[in-house]
């Protein structure tokens, strides 16, 4: 069709369509670029952060390290130029990320309630799941057995996203369970993340190749793969044709064996699922079996059709969470922060490694504010994470006012990952309560909103509390000068932990 102007259209004389430029210039009003159009009024934000934890971030970020650097450089200081520089190296492939919920939320929710239940599917992407049966273990000596029972069970498949995998009579006797199963023809498939694994021990490893096993290792560390070292999988998952699930805190390693009746036996929970909940722990296998491998898992022997099973619970509806940092935000952490705020009766936590940031103790302080019982259980002296311990322990004096009760398992390392809040929502899983958890792993967690899972959990807590030591607020602040020493050094690992 002729141009208006009588040329030829498309002629050279005809100028580019204003849009093919349109990158050239800002697409945003500078003004909008960092906050909602039109403006709000915000609310209060928490976690405000104080000058000694500005000071702490400052002290782990690697621009400021690497600034350090060039100046030194500049002054001639070539070597410790160099040994800083590696520092900022070292800082910005290890640096943490953490979780955006900063504001407080805008709806009044009540935990018992489907508005809740429909608000956590909604912000975390996975949906209740019903008919299915739920089985808690306690302690070694209860899940270990019933473990190799449902191995020994299988028809068709079984696999394992695993972070713990060690060397020892636990190792051995799992890998003599898939190696058998293989040999019958199961399809075993085992991946194992490389650095929480790395002692797993070419016994282990020549039984499970001898019987047909099939072994992964998620993101094993060389130099050009440092950019995802700090991401690591933290999940625990065992599925047994598609139908059977377990998860948990418990890794494979001999420190879970017994029932946590002395310092070498740990105190833990593995839940079992049967039903079509499972399914949801197999498509988080499959999705980073896909990643570590290029392998697409297919067929009826990982994904059977969804079977309800309604036992004399009438069936449990299960919420599986897999959270994960390449997903964005950790859902795991969405979920526990969501549930925070919105109890209004009762928050029972349990978990080793509790190091919350300032956001999380003002939820915490809030919910003491509603008039909420706080109950905090954590591991005491026998904490395997020297970090972790001197971190969590820094951090006890500002719940304390706030009015959360702390105890300290006293026995042996406490290793369970449970929250109960209001007697109705539950969760067990493998995300500890930090910033690693929370941003950076990948974790699973199962969610119930069911009043027997809910009794059960409750009754351990109880059983647990007797065992127990709680701190003691005149007590914590007479600790010595060498203690907060340490933690201040400890400090400076907070987002790593």
């Amino acid at each position: 069709m002729p141009s208006p102007s009588g040329g030829v259209a498309g002629s050279s004389e005809d100028r580019k369509p204003a849009e093919s430029r349109r990158w050239l210039k800002p697409r945003v009003p500078r003004e909008q670029l960092y906050r909602l159009a039109p403006s709000r009024t915000k609310p209060k934000r928490y976690g405000a952060v104080d000058f000694p934890d500005r000071v702490r971030h400052v002290l782990r970020a690697w621009w400021a390290w690497f600034a350090a650097a060039i100046a030194l450089q500049w002054a001639g200081h070539w070597g410790v130029a160099i040994a800083v520089g590696a520092i900022a190296f070292f800082q910005y492939h290890t640096s943490s990320e953490t979780h955006p919920a900063v504001f407080p939320l805008e709806a009044d929710l009540d935990v018992d309630s489907m508005e809740f239940q429909n608000t956590i599917e909604g912000v975390t992407g996975m949906p209740f799941v019903p008919g299915n049966h739920v089985a808690i273990y306690n302690n070694g000596d209860q899940f270990y057995p019933a473990m190799l029972d449902a191995i020994e069970a299988a028809e068709r498949s079984i696999t394992m996203e695993q972070y713990i995998y060690w060397d020892g009579e636990v190792g051995h006797r799992f890998a003599e369970a898939f190696a058998e199963k293989a040999r019958q023809g199961v399809e075993v498939k085992l991946l194992l993340d490389a650095i929480g694994s790395a002692t797993l021990g070419k016994e282990i490893f020549h039984i499970l190749a001898a019987g047909g096993c099939q072994l992964a290792w998620f993101r094993p560390i060389h130099w050009y793969t440092l950019h995802r070292a700090n991401r690591r999988d933290h999940r625990k998952s065992l599925i047994v044709d598609g139908r059977v699930a377990f998860t948990g805190g418990a890794g494979l390693a001999d420190q879970w064996l017994g029932a946590a009746a002395n310092a070498h036996e740990w105190r833990d929970i593995q839940v079992a699922i049967t039903g079509p909940a499972a399914l949801a722990q197999q498509s988080g296998f499959a999705l980073n079996w896909l990643e570590t491998t290029g392998e697409i898992l297919s067929g009826e022997r990982f994904f059977p059709e969804p079977r309800s099973e309604t036992g004399e619970d009438g069936g449990v509806k299960v919420q599986t969470i897999l959270s994960s940092p390449a997903l964005g935000a950790g859902s795991v952490g969405t979920m526990y922060l969501a549930a925070l705020q919105s109890a209004k009766r009762e928050l029972l936590i349990v978990n080793p490694y509790f190091v919350p940031d300032a956001r999380v103790i003002d939820m915490l302080a809030a919910a003491r504010q509603r008039g909420v019982s706080v109950k905090l259980m954590v591991a005491g002296d026998h904490i395997d994470a020297w970090w972790a311990r001197h971190n969590g322990v820094r951090l006890y004096g500002r719940l304390l006012e706030a009015g959360v009760e702390i105890y300290e398992f006293r026995p042996t390392m406490l290793h369970q990952k449970t929250m109960l809040v209001d007697g109705v929502w539950a969760t067990i899983g493998t995300a500890n309560f930090d910033n690693r958890s929370f941003a950076m792993n990948e974790e699973t967690n199962l969610c119930f909103h069911d009043g027997i899972v809910a009794d059960e959990l409750r009754a351990i807590f109880a059983t647990d509390l007797k065992r127990c030591d709680r701190i003691d607020f005149a007590a914590w602040r007479r600790r010595g000068l060498w203690q907060k020493v340490q933690e201040q050094c400890a400090s400076l690992l907070e987002d790593q932990i």
